[in-house]
């Protein structure tokens, strides 16, 4: 400051508005970090917590494919299998926040919390990268099954409580959950049958030992058009290119949406552009014909949402799911 004056000097003026401008542009997020700039700097693995084959799986090898065409680096899938999942995502809390560690979960992932006690907190230590594809199941029974009809259904279900049966893929699969947000949510009681995997179920529900299923519309289409299968509703909102004819369950449920989904994820505290960048090129591969048209075969709509759709429909997810399971009483040890 001039003495005389009282003035603040003009070097300090311009230092002073240097320091503010610099400020300004930090908070806006205007500069990149060289490491963010360089990313990836290295080769890329996305963790998928299932077996070898499932959508899951299949869309992350194509993100996989595309990551090492664009960014020049090698890209691979890690299958870490076990215990619903919760290995290989605990693989991918605990790995470091650079963005060279990703994770392809899917439905599980929001339903696990309510289920089983976690290494990891499902919100907190993570970071939710974009909605890859939602993958809708259907509503399916053996042709000789009396009910046409989502309604009709209900009505034989209340008539006699545990009367119907369903099958399910396993306790706390998205076949089982679809089922028993249906119970909570039309207030009937059915008799859970789960299976070791939905094939293993398929033969029972054939031939009617096992009344209907919620099952995903890659594992039924074939029995479907086959004419083993007939079906009472599909659990999107919206109708399913596949099969334009049936409705949603939805239309007789008001609000009932169940479907599986995949979801490309980090660590927490991924630096923002790299974050930025992630989601940039998700959104610019799912946007590709020939990427869709693999999706589509999976039974399944790709989404490509922004990382803060993500995360807030990772939490519309865990409460439904928490909610549905609390209902249906189901614990690690059922």
């Amino acid at each position: 400051m001039n003495a005389a004056s009282g003035r603040i000097a003009p070097a300090v003026r311009l230092r002073g508005a240097v320091v503010l401008t610099l400020l300004f542009a930090i908070g806006c997020g205007l500069f990149v970090t060289p490491a963010a700039a360089a990313y990836p700097e290295r080769p890329i693995r996305i963790i998928v917590p299932f077996p070898p084959g499932g959508a899951s799986d299949v869309v992350a090898r194509m993100f996989a494919d595309k990551f090492t065409q664009s960014w020049g680096v090698t890209a691979v899938v890690d299958n870490r299998t076990g215990a619903s999942g919760i290995i290989g995502t605990d693989i991918v809390a605990k790995a470091a926040p650079d963005g060279h560690t990703l994770g392809m979960v899917a439905l599980s992932f929001a339903i696990n919390p309510a289920i089983h006690k976690l290494p990891y907190d499902s919100d907190r230590d993570f970071t939710f990268v974009t909605i890859a594809a939602s993958n809708p199941l259907v509503l399916v029974t053996n042709p000789q099954f009396p009910a046409k009809s989502v309604k009709e259904l209900i009505d034989m279900a209340k008539a006699k409580p545990d009367g119907v049966s369903f099958a399910s893929s396993g306790t706390g699969t998205s076949p089982h959950m679809s089922a028993e947000l249906f119970k909570l949510m039309t207030g009937v009681k059915m008799l859970h049958v789960p299976y070791k995997g939905s094939t293993a179920a398929h033969p029972d529900l054939f031939a009617g030992r096992v009344n209907i299923m919620f099952d995903t519309l890659i594992a039924t289409l074939p029995h479907i058009k086959g004419g083993r299968l007939k079906t009472l509703g599909i659990t999107s909102k919206t109708r399913s290119t596949e099969l334009p004819d049936v409705a949603p369950i939805a239309d007789t449920v008001p609000g009932y949406e169940s479907t599986s989904w995949v979801l490309l994820m980090g660590p927490a505290k991924i630096p923002a552009p790299v974050v930025e960048k992630l989601n940039a090129e998700s959104v610019r591969i799912l946007a590709q014909p020939e990427v869709r048209e693999r999706v589509a075969r999976l039974g399944g709509v790709p989404v490509a949402s922004s990382t803060t759709e993500a995360r807030k429909f990772i939490h519309a997810e865990l409460a439904k799911w928490t909610r549905t399971v609390k209902a249906a009483g189901i614990t690690s040890e059922k």
